[in-house]
């Protein structure tokens, strides 16, 4: 006989973001693993457990999860945003691919959430209206080569671009030079969003062309997203510009 296993997400950060379904989950676990800021983000009963740990554990996170739910525990996986989207749900999979064949008998349920490209974007506007993609800066599990590539290749085709993890004290530089590839491809007025920590108290909000845009602008709470070469803003008289990309586009002239 095996548990159940929830892997959920807080969403960014604001408790009115976090879905009824999650809510749900936490009220039916027992014990929770995670991350340790976004597990203090939940209400915990004195009989739920928490087995918090550091940010960079996701794989021994998710085999210590794992194993209490194949001994019949209901557990809890939480993650910040969205558990599928740079998180905890494909770290899970990725330890019952490799684990033992009990792990593959785990009621695995992965709860959708809301992840911070979308909160920025609800913000902001309606800058995802169009076709999107995101990408990681982080280079901690694939090369940098890679994100390089990427970068270049979907500026080309037009998408608009949210940046997670785009720096940290280890990584400073990495932003910059994502601004510097797209500034080869993408016009000089296309606009940047900073969102960070959209939905919190500590919520900013800032948009720059991306001819002038500044790396410093952002931290590891914030998630940037660069439009397309179709993304407007819309200018209002004492309200903040709203920033947004059509739903119907021109095909490209021959």
């Amino acid at each position: 006989m095996t548990g159940r296993l929830h892997v959920i997400g807080t969403g960014p950060g604001n408790p009115d973001q976090m879905t009824p379904e999650a809510l749900r989950a936490v009220e039916a676990s027992s014990e929770f693993f995670g991350y340790f800021p976004y597990i203090d983000r939940l209400n915990l009963r004195p009989d739920q457990v928490k087995v918090a740990s550091d940010n960079r554990e996701e794989l021994n996170r998710a085999e210590a999860a794992l194993a209490r739910a194949a001994a019949g525990v209901t557990v809890c996986v939480v993650s910040g945003g969205d558990p599928g989207v740079f998180a905890m749900a494909a770290a899970v999979c990725e330890a019952i691919d490799a684990g033992p064949e009990e792990w593959k008998s785990v009621d695995l349920v992965v709860v959708p959430g809301v992840t911070a490209m979308l909160a920025v974007a609800a913000r902001i506007g309606a800058p995802l209206g169009h076709d999107f993609c995101a990408i990681s800066l982080s280079d901690n599990l694939k090369p940098w080569e890679i994100i390089e590539k990427r970068l270049s290749m979907v500026a080309e085709a037009g998408l608009v671009i949210a940046l997670y993890n785009p720096t940290s004290k280890a990584r400073p530089w990495q932003l910059g030079k994502a601004f510097e590839i797209l500034r080869e491809v993408l016009p000089a007025q296309t606009p940047v969003i900073f969102g960070r920590a959209a939905g919190r108290p500590d919520e900013r909000m800032l948009v720059m062309p991306l001819g002038k845009a500044e790396a410093e602008r952002a931290d590891m709470a914030t998630c940037v997203v660069i439009g397309s070469p179709e993304t407007r803003i819309i200018a209002r008289p004492d309200l903040p510009d709203l920033v947004y990309t059509p739903r119907f586009l021109k095909a490209p002239s021959r």
